[in-house]
């Protein structure tokens, strides 16, 4: 006949998780919330999957680079940094510039950048208050006399990987890069290649890569 005490620690587990799952507490882990935390936080991290900032639609007509320029002012354009963001990826191509409001009034400007920007409205993950990003921007170069000489856009990456949250010069930084260079996307490299031909055509003139 065998004996029934081995039987006795089984029913002693099975009263105290009986008794644990009836007091409220869990059996699968002794920190229930830090279970929401790890939760919360891989939802947070797909969440903030980025992806890079690109330009696209980019035309290029082949023209002496441009040393400095005349920014338009847009007063529609509501993003504060905008502007600021447009000067500093300017000046990392080697290329000064100077915002305007009154076109009419700068007769010694013989390049402009034109520029556009479109703005929605989202709540970033983790953050309780909706604030307002870039969907989508649009750069124009022209000479004084209205003759375009490059054309580039953004617009803002769709999908599980999206740049919605990536900063302002983020976004713009690639556009410019295409705009006075011509090389859209694609590195050093290629901006080298399309400076190589505006040289052809312009022997003395400077790169802008």
């Amino acid at each position: 006949m065998r004996s029934s005490e081995p039987r006795r620690p089984r029913a002693a587990l099975a009263c105290a998780c009986a008794a644990a799952l009836l007091g409220g507490c869990s059996i699968i882990s002794p920190w229930p919330a830090w279970e929401v935390v790890k939760g919360a936080g891989a939802v947070a991290s797909l969440a903030l999957e980025q992806a890079d900032s690109q330009a696209s639609n980019t035309v290029y007509h082949l023209h002496a680079p441009t040393p400095q320029l005349c920014i338009a002012f847009n007063p529609q354009a509501e993003v504060a940094d905008l502007v600021p963001a447009l000067q500093l990826s300017l000046r990392r191509h080697r290329v000064d510039s100077r915002v305007y409001t009154d076109l009419q009034q700068v007769p010694g400007c013989k390049v402009w950048l034109h520029y556009a920007a479109w703005i929605d409205w989202d709540t970033p993950p983790l953050t309780p208050a909706p604030r307002p990003f870039i969907s989508a921007a649009a750069l124009t170069l022209r000479t004084s006399e209205g003759q375009v000489l490059s054309s580039s856009h953004y617009v803002m990456a769709d999908g599980m990987r999206t740049d919605k949250w990536a900063t302002t010069r983020e976004k713009i930084a690639p556009v410019v890069t295409a705009l006075v260079t011509g090389a859209e996307n694609v590195g050093f490299l290629k901006c080298l290649n399309v400076a190589q031909r505006a040289q052809e055509e312009f022997p003395h003139a400077p790169t802008n890569c």
